[in-house]
């Protein structure tokens, strides 16, 4: 398998549903496929020191980022049967209740795509530098901790 070209995964602000939907609309002519499994990374109102969270402002080293996405990208489909996987971050701002993080992947079978998304998912959190300022109701901010 040749090299496959390094993806900007990057999205500005959040992922919206009309986007999220019509991704999946146009694997419906892969007929290859027996199973979809999609992780949606959505913005929590947290309350931290007796404040709320209203958004995530997002920044990342972006050619590093993606240099990672692609290279947990390679490893997936190196580990795992799969037919497709696609995987899109915010940057900028998120607000509380919107997505901002959204992987789908695509198999012939239904037990593959679950391993795989958590293989994925896990991966994106430990290796890929981007982060998150948490922006409170009072406007002050703080970076965001990964859990």
């Amino acid at each position: 398998m040749k090299d496959k070209k390094i993806k900007n995964v990057f999205r500005e602000g959040a992922i919206s549903s009309e986007f999220i939907g019509n991704s999946i609309y146009k694997h419906q002519t892969k007929t290859s496929i027996g199973a979809h499994n999609i992780f949606l990374g959505q913005v929590r109102a947290d309350e931290i020191d007796g404040k709320t969270v209203t958004a995530i402002d997002y920044t990342a080293y972006e050619d590093m980022a993606n240099q990672k996405f692609h290279d947990i990208r390679e490893s997936a489909f190196e580990k795992f049967d799969l037919t497709c996987m696609h995987i899109y971050h915010s940057l900028g701002t998120v607000k509380t209740g919107e997505i901002c993080l959204f992987v789908f992947v695509s198999s012939p079978r239904r037990k593959v795509v679950f391993e795989a998304l958590e293989y994925i998912v896990e991966a994106i959190k430990a290796d890929v530098p981007v982060f998150g300022k948490e922006i409170f109701e009072d406007e002050t901010h703080q970076w965001k901790k990964n859990t």
